[in-house]
């Protein structure tokens, strides 16, 4: 039973009436429900039960998988809140778009708007946090994502470098956090009325900056993981009133999907907001909405290219180029590597030409590798993307025993004639390169994500 605070259930009792908020407060006291994504960059067999769909999306299913499963490892699925799932879901991002997630990690949301771009365009990925840029960039490349560009940024530093620039953002807000309580009782320590009117002041101040870097009639999409007024349809209502952004109607026929209330705001047209609330049986607490810029005069931003005389980026020598082309073509490609560019000896497809000095770039395009002593080793990136096409080039470990050594970072033995830099599988999964010898497969599975063997 969750101990909530008593501030937290007479606010509720009051909003919603002491019927719905009985059935409310009963739902927080249930299992919270686990859901997964299968990407669908990458052939998606998966040994899931798939018979319990999660409404509307396409592709998600309710389940709980495990981050020792090849399908994990090899960024065939995504584990995410069947509620968290629907901010993206609701983006209308097109083929060809700038795409900005400015409050990314974990990923789940970058890597649900990477699909609809479909490796073209740009996605920028944003996280304020260092620590949590880090995950979202294991994400993002287990995905196999190769146009995003991800940063560690306040929104402040990215705003003059991109104005006008985005068609579509996505601000995942970071908010009082009442849609975890269930999923995490931890969340509701921090928890009082005050604290929600200090997320609503900083979520304010980084719609304040988003709204500079979207392009007119351009489309932002506001969510929070909380079912509180003052941060979900206030915040909206403040968004029409003072940038003069219009309300996108979302319909969505599923039963389990409830919307905003128009007496919670101050503006028409909140009926069109989406809030997903745990007695609907979804998932956990969500609010969604879609606002659109007006329209207006785009303003022009210079391009930067990357020249053969920058100090701190070249493009590639023809002695590169030999050492690049020996391990890539061994692999069957999606991409053009000849526009690579090296920057401290790190080798990759930059996903943005624009000019980013100043900023924090954990990330920019598709890492294809790491020039060293007369020779390219292939980054763990590249294994990724490379298993969103069919390849011969392929060891598979075929047992469980092999597989765990493997994510261990153990050499193992393998029955193979191929040499050299091999893509590793497992359960015809992608997940990793190896370096294969007289019977043996040398590890390069990332040391930051080895597993532990029990």
């Amino acid at each position: 039973m969750l101990n909530l605070p008593v501030e937290f259930k007479e606010k509720y009792q009051r909003l919603l009436g002491d019927s719905q908020a009985e059935a409310f407060f009963e739902a927080l006291n249930k299992e919270n429900k686990k859901a997964f994504r299968i990407n669908t960059l990458k052939p998606n067999q998966v040994s899931y039960d798939l018979s319990k769909k999660v409404p509307e999306i396409e592709n998600a299913y309710y389940g709980e998988i495990n981050g020792q499963d090849p399908e994990w490892v090899s960024g065939t699925v995504y584990s995410q809140d069947p509620s968290a799932m629907f901010p993206a879901f609701i983006a209308s991002v097109k083929e060809e778009d700038h795409v900005l997630d400015l409050c990314a990690a974990p990923g789940g949301k970058s890597t649900a708007l990477a699909e609809k771009l479909n490796s073209s365009g740009v996605l920028v990925a944003n996280e304020i946090s260092s620590s949590r840029a880090k995950a979202l960039r294991e994400n993002i490349e287990r995905w196999g994502v190769k146009n995003a560009v991800i940063t560690n940024e306040s929104p402040a530093n990215l705003a003059p470098h991109f104005t006008q620039y985005f068609d579509e953002i996505l601000v995942d807000a970071p908010c009082s956090g009442e849609g975890m309580f269930r999923k995490n009782p931890e969340a509701i320590k921090y928890w009082s009325q005050d604290y929600v009117l200090t997320c609503q002041e900083r979520q304010k101040e980084i719609l304040t900056e988003a709204v500079k870097i979207l392009k007119p009639n351009g489309q932002l999409i506001y969510s929070t993981c909380t079912f509180s007024p003052e941060e979900d349809e206030e915040i909206v209502s403040w968004l029409v009133e003072t940038y003069n952004m219009k309300i996108v109607p979302i319909e969505l026929p599923s039963d389990k999907i409830s919307h905003g209330r128009n007496e919670w705001g101050s503006v028409s047209g909140l009926e069109y907001t989406l809030r997903f609330w745990p007695q609907d049986g979804l998932g956990e607490g969500q609010f969604a909405a879609i606002l659109q810029m007006p329209d207006g005069k785009i303003a022009k931003v210079k391009k930067r290219k990357i020249k053969k005389g920058d100090r701190s980026t070249r493009r590639l020598t023809k002695n590169d180029q030999k050492l690049v082309e020996k391990v890539l073509d061994n692999f069957n490609l999606n991409f053009d590597w000849t526009a690579a560019v090296v920057r401290n000896d790190h080798v990759f497809l930059p996903a943005i030409d624009k000019d980013l000095k100043g900023l924090k770039i954990v990330n920019n395009g598709l890492e294809l590798g790491i020039m060293k002593k007369n020779r390219f080793e292939p980054s763990h990136h590249l294994a990724e993307v490379l298993g969103e096409l069919p390849q011969e080039h392929v060891i598979d470990l075929e047992n469980q025993d092999n597989y765990i050594c493997y994510l261990h970072g153990e050499t193992v033995r393998v029955d193979s004639k191929l040499k050299g830099f091999v893509l590793v599988s497992f359960k015809g999964l992608i997940f990793s390169f190896g370096k294969a010898a007289n019977g043996t497969l040398k590890n390069f599975y990332p040391k930051g994500l080895r597993i532990l063997k029990k």
